[in-house]
């Protein structure tokens, strides 16, 4: 079944993010069934910066082939705005879409654009969106390439307005639509039966939007559940108890509490499968 036929079945599938490689392995390992490109975290992760577009689309590209490399599952890309107006957002899909991209996603902010759950966004018209939109949508090869349009117009036009946009980006040609930053239950529940096509709800933990579990949102009828930055805030946690506990020692011993295991570690990056290429190939 393709990734397109099982969000039509709307399931609320779990959709983490992974900010690297490393992160996209971990998700395959653990049997998730899609894995989401985040730019907030390949920002924090890779720069060190808030998400406030300090990325580009060539550093997208290379972290989407990278994590393409090591996973078969449906990639969700965060392209932020399309890096431009609707000719670069053209060109932002056909070159996420070589790179592995399942769905590519573009929001309505203007550039510089923030975290949708930061204060001080500021929107681009309806009518401009809606032309990079059908930009998207036109410059895709497959037909199984899926286009995402976000809005943040909750946070800055309220939440009807919100539903007004996502409507003219389905009639633009939207696949799947991610109204960004709801900020009750009742609207939560509200958005699946206002809108025709699929929609995705984000997660974030000590965010706006209130979290619910998966099988409730599978029954208001959310085709996905991104969880972005899950990933990465458990890598921060984990790095200053590790790290804190080896400044408090002095050393570090094989402490499963704290650190994985050597050969944890190198069964998640398939060591043993390049020691059997070297066996076959490096004579």
């Amino acid at each position: 079944m393709s990734f397109k036929q099982k969000l039509q079945q709307k399931r609320a599938i779990l959709v983490p993010g992974a900010p690297n490689a490393l992160a996209a392995r971990v998700i395959t390992d653990l049997g998730f069934e899609a894995i989401y490109v985040t730019g907030a975290g390949v920002t924090n992760m890779s720069l060190g910066l808030p998400d406030l577009s300090f990325v580009d689309l060539t550093q997208i590209v290379q972290h989407t082939m990278a994590i393409r490399n090591v996973t078969d599952l449906p990639l969700v890309v965060d392209a932020d705005t399309g890096f431009g107006n609707a000719v670069n957002v053209a060109h932002t899909v056909r070159m996420l879409e070589r790179a592995g991209a399942s769905a590519i996603q573009i929001e309505d902010q203007k550039m510089p654009k923030r975290c949708g759950h930061f204060a001080g966004k500021e929107l681009i018209t309806s009518q401009e969106m809606a032309a990079k939109v059908r930009a998207a949508v036109d410059a895709r090869r497959s037909e199984e390439l899926l286009i995402i349009a976000r809005t943040d117009a909750r946070a800055t036009e309220g939440f009807q307005a919100a539903l007004d946009r996502a409507t003219r980006y389905v009639e633009a040609g939207a696949d799947l639509i991610f109204i960004e930053a709801p900020e009750s239950e009742d609207e939560v529940r509200r958005i699946p039966a206002a809108l025709p096509v699929p929609q995705l709800v984000n997660l974030v933990v000590g965010g706006r939007t209130p979290i619910f579990d998966q099988a409730e949102l599978a029954e208001i009828g959310f085709a996905m559940a991104l969880y972005a930055n899950v990933a990465l805030q458990g890598a921060i946690l984990g790095m200053q108890n590790a790290l804190g506990a080896l400044a408090r020692d002095g050393r570090m011993d094989e402490d499963g509490a704290l650190v994985a295991s050597f050969a944890e570690r190198q069964r998640l990056v398939r060591k043993s499968h390049y020691d059997e290429l070297e066996r076959r190939y490096a004579t």
